[in-house]
């Protein structure tokens, strides 16, 4: 089982008043760079929060909403820094595919 970690906020915020889609970009350049694989995504899918232990969190989210999930809490955190607002947490899961996002987590 891996760990996984998110950073939650509405779509309105993450793709219109903060530059997530830079913040994102940058980070893969970065992972290029160094011959990293991607260990994040971008989402709109937040079907990871319908279990018990995230059912407070899904019931506090103004939707509609979007995540970025990693399995780096640093980047998480940073990012929490970055952006000031959201909601994060973590999650455990054998694997974790989105079929809708605009990112992959490897």
């Amino acid at each position: 089982m891996k760990r996984y970690y998110f950073l939650i906020a509405t779509t309105d915020f993450l793709f219109f008043q903060e530059p997530i889609e830079e913040i994102l970009r940058e980070r893969m350049r970065h992972y290029l760079s160094i011959e990293k694989s991607l260990d994040f995504c971008l989402t709109t899918n937040l079907d990871f929060l319908d279990t018990p232990s995230l059912k407070q969190i899904k019931e506090n989210i103004v939707t509609p909403s979007a995540a970025v999930v990693s399995l780096n809490p640093k980047f998480i955190d940073w990012l929490k820094l970055r952006v000031r607002y959201g909601i994060t947490g973590s999650f455990t899961s054998l694997s974790f595919q989105q079929q809708n996002s605009i990112l992959l987590v490897s």
